[in-house]
């Protein structure tokens, strides 16, 4: 079964290699890196990755405009993708944790009744305490969440979709795809959740803009769930701050964003049975003829940049904050103030 993993970058060198492997591990055949503006030898390593007919690395098509959006729509027309059975659309900070058989994709897909799309529900997973990067692995470095079925105050959680190739596509969305109006309803695709239940029917028409990324995740998750490792290390935040967001323009992170996705208060290392086999595919893509020389490359320029950062004392104050910063999300912390206070609710 071939199955294509598109993604754009930018400066996620130290931890392209965890990612690559990770779904080597859980079936993907194929990647479409699109990358832009990097300085930290992300490209470098895509290059030589390519040579060695791992992934397929091109400039990201954007023009100044929305990054992601503009290499889905031109994802579309290359080969990768068209001839591909499934079409897997997701960041080099998630990783899809699935709980049956070996834990690959085609047995989700079979799990799930094999149907035309799977939208799965992140699992934001914390900082922890984590202050200084490490050139490990993600996945064994942050094991804490919040509960699976509430984040901050919200029980619909947003998902990011695996898609088959007759689905009935309009265009590719970051998070789901989305198909055309002008289609019967009786030929609606068939579309479920990690659990193989079919998706709110207001999420599948996307009736509602605010809904049409996210879904209820409570009962989700049965078969799969999504950990985003949106934080990584408190120093790895930094650069990532420093960085933007690869996906659209003049988008900062600040301590709002740290404390919404920053809640340790729920233990989930499933994900760890993974390491024997992701520990291996990581050795044996390093051991490509430079590809490990690469990867030690982007892990040094990182670290010049975590330092580089820590001489601005803006920078410093920053990690301060960051790191006193309570793990309760804001909304929650007003909550808490408003019940205490004896006030009603937001």
């Amino acid at each position: 079964m071939k199955i294509t993993a598109v993604t754009c970058v930018k400066n996620e060198g130290p931890f392209l290699l965890e990612w690559i492997a990770f779904n080597r591990v859980i079936g993907v055949t194929d990647f479409l890196f699109y990358s832009n503006d990097c300085d930290d030898g992300t490209d470098s390593l895509l290059d030589a990755l390519a040579q060695h007919g791992i992934v397929t690395h091109l400039p990201n098509p954007a023009q100044g405009r929305n990054y992601q959006m503009e290499a889905l729509k031109a994802a579309r027309q290359e080969d990768i993708v068209l001839d591909a059975a499934w079409v897997w659309i997701a960041d080099v900070d998630e990783f899809l944790n699935i709980h049956v058989g070996d834990g690959t994709i085609p047995e989700l897909v079979e799990a799930c009744g094999d149907p035309q799309a799977i939208s799965l529900n992140f699992q934001f997973f914390a900082n922890h305490g984590v202050e200084t990067f490490s050139d490990e692995p993600v996945i064994t470095q942050f094991l804490h969440s919040h509960n699976p079925d509430i984040w901050c105050d919200q029980l619909a959680i947003e998902v990011k979709t695996l898609v088959r190739h007759d689905f009935p596509l309009q265009y590719y969305g970051a998070h789901r795809p989305f198909f055309r109006k002008s289609i019967a309803r009786a030929r609606y695709p068939r579309w479920s959740d990690g659990s193989g239940n079919p998706v709110p029917h207001k999420f599948l028409v996307a009736a509602n803009k605010r809904r049409i990324r996210r879904f209820p995740a409570h009962g989700a998750r049965r078969f799969a769930t999504l950990n985003h490792y949106a934080l990584r290390s408190l120093d790895s935040y930094l650069v990532k701050n420093a960085r933007g967001d690869v996906n659209r323009e003049n988008r900062d992170f600040d301590d709002a964003y740290w404390r919404d996705r920053n809640d340790a208060s729920y233990l989930d290392d499933s994900i760890l049975r993974y390491e024997p086999r992701l520990r291996a595919e990581m050795a044996a893509l390093a051991r490509l003829d430079g590809i490990g020389a690469l990867h030690d490359r982007c892990v040094a320029r990182h670290r010049e940049k975590i330092a580089a950062l820590l001489a601005d004392p803006g920078y410093v104050a920053l990690r301060r904050t960051l790191a006193e910063a309570p793990t309760i999300p804001p909304v929650e912390a007003r909550m808490i103030e408003m019940l205490e206070q004896g006030l009603p609710g937001p």
